[in-house]
């Protein structure tokens, strides 16, 4: 890696990760965006970005292919174990435990991509959509009430962020 890509860009506000965690390359993270236990964030490739209150749980992977960067919205919430190669996940998402989201793919805004999910390479998964299975399908809309909760659940993780700060975090 050359200087340019090692370089990790922090928020002018606060942005916690896990000492446990690896964050490297052209990243950017934005306001409150928490990067838990053994989750890993390899802008080597290409730049990623995490929005304001992503939260990228214990053991994700979230990695970009070269000459397709990686832009991830704000309130997402990446789950346990996901991996996350595609293009673009939009604003107040949530890529459930286990889930993959294959490279080049785009997730539009207030999704559910399901625990277990394989979103293919290139998909374009449409806004408000929850999508399921192997590879995954477009189940029906998202409520109004799980679009709510997006941003509640986003919150919900800086706030526990909070409680792991002491000895675990930089």
């Amino acid at each position: 890696m050359t200087d340019e890509t090692r370089r990790v860009l922090l928020p002018r506000g606060e942005a916690l990760v896990a000492n446990s965690a690896t964050v490297l390359g052209r990243v950017r993270l934005g306001a409150r965006v928490s990067v838990w236990y053994s989750a890993v964030v390899r802008g080597d490739s290409d730049a990623i970005s995490l929005g304001e209150l992503t939260n990228v749980q214990d053991g994700a992977v979230i990695h970009a292919d070269t000459g397709v960067p990686n832009d991830i919205g704000a309130w997402v919430t990446i789950g346990h174990g996901a991996v996350v190669h595609g293009r673009r996940v939009g604003d107040r998402c949530l890529i459930g435990i286990g889930a993959v989201v294959l490279g080049g793919a785009e997730i539009g805004d207030e999704c559910i991509v399901a625990a277990g999910a394989v979103v293919r390479e290139g998909a374009v998964i449409p806004p408000r959509s929850l999508v399921a299975g192997v590879p995954a399908k477009r189940l029906r809309e998202v409520t109004p009430e799980e679009a709510a909760a997006f941003v509640s659940h986003a919150e919900h993780y800086w706030e526990l962020a909070q409680g792991h700060q002491p000895p675990g975090w930089s």
